[in-house]
Order: structure tokens, then sequence, then C-alpha cells
């Protein structure tokens, strides 16, 4: 078993925390929906790492799978991401570090106009 991070990104419409709720449990759930993972693979997670533009600060990405999902045991951060001139605003990352077979291909997940950031 090797480790791989399987990163995606969305944006968020508003600044609140229902917004902030919304696109993170959304984008999570297209990045396990894309890369096969199912909740017997919870296990396999090693941590999560969120980040947010500075214009996103309601609320913690972190606490939402935490409350929806019961993830008590999974390691979860949330960090600021670098204010770049002209770079996306309203942007959630999240970055899966996920323990996997060797012959697994992360498929990154880029929604809602954040497609962008692979251009």
């Amino acid at each position: 078993m090797i480790t791989k991070g399987i990163r995606g990104a969305i944006t968020v419409e508003e600044n609140t925390p229902t917004a902030i709720e919304k696109a993170t449990l959304d984008l999570l759930s297209e990045i396990f929906e894309q890369n096969g993972i199912t909740g017997n693979d919870i296990a396999k997670i090693s941590h999560i790492i969120f980040t947010t533009t500075t214009d996103l600060n309601a609320d913690f990405p972190a606490k939402f799978p935490r409350l929806a999902f019961g993830w008590d045991d999974v390691a979860m951060m949330c960090y600021h991401e670098l204010d770049v001139p002209d770079s996306l605003k309203m942007c959630l990352r999240i970055l899966v570090v996920y323990n996997c077979d060797e012959n697994f291909h992360p498929k990154f997940v880029y929604l809602k106009g954040a497609e962008k950031l692979r251009k």
C-alpha cells in the first residue's frame, strides 16, 4: 500500500457557513464518487487538508464532514491559500491523502468555475 493525494476545488457562492458547508460536502462527495471511495474506504484516508481563499472565513470546512459523516477519527485541518493577485476568488480546495494500491490513479475534481485552476 502507498499514499497518494486526490485534489479538488470548487468555488463557493457566498461567505456564509451554509454556502461553505454545501460546497465542502458537494466537492467531497464528487471526489469520492469519481475515485470509487466508499464508506468502507474511510479507514484508508490518512488525512484531509482544506484551504480557502482569504475571502472565505465564515466557518471551518473541516467541521462539516465531521458532523455530516461522524468522522471523528479522520485528521482534518483548514488553512488559507496565498492571496495571489488576480487569482480565483471564493475558492475552496481539498486534498485527500489516501492510502491505496500502487495501481490507483487519482481523478482530480474541479467544480463550479474552479476548472480554470488546471488551465
